[in-house]
């Protein structure tokens, strides 16, 4: 079995509302939107892999035809911490595109514009995101923890 990047995607699409893929879905189709997504799933999947508790390999989208997918058939907990981190780089993007344009349009007119008006509050949530997933990293890793043996302080379970 394996992953289709499209149940991934649908869960960071629940997460966000951006106006800029609403038109790419409703003119283009889903299949165009996963492609269009899919550099942010695999930058997730790139910081996600050494956390997972899968192996997370993932073979990319072959243009319109073909939609990216895991080798493996992924639990709930990695495809919601994979639709997290796309959530970061998403905002991330949002955010340099807000910084791209104060630097084209004079101070005056970036002030008033309406995009510009929520930048301090896209980088206070670009930095409250990041403390929660560094919070849900932390909790995917204790969950992994096999504490019985740290009681018995065997600290690195290879060695059995």
């Amino acid at each position: 079995m394996s992953t289709q990047s499209t149940e991934i995607v649908d869960l960071f699409l629940s997460r966000i509302r951006d106006h800029r893929l609403d038109v790419i879905y409703t003119s283009s189709g889903s299949t165009t939107l996963t492609v269009y997504i899919e550099p942010w799933l695999i930058f997730a999947t790139n910081e996600f892999s050494d956390y997972a508790d899968q192996t997370l390999t993932y073979v990319t989208s072959t243009g319109s035809s073909v939609s990216g997918y895991f080798t493996e058939d992924l639990n709930v907990p990695n495809k919601v911490m994979l639709s997290l981190l796309m959530t970061k780089y998403w905002l991330e993007k949002t955010i340099k595109d807000i910084i791209q344009i104060s630097s084209v349009i004079t101070d005056r007119d970036f002030k008033t514009f309406s995009a510009a008006q929520n930048l301090k509050a896209k980088q206070d949530y670009y930095n409250s995101l990041q403390e929660e997933i560094s919070q849900a990293l932390i909790n995917y890793a204790y969950k992994r923890n096999n504490f019985s043996n740290w009681y018995n302080q065997i600290f690195d379970s290879s060695y059995l």
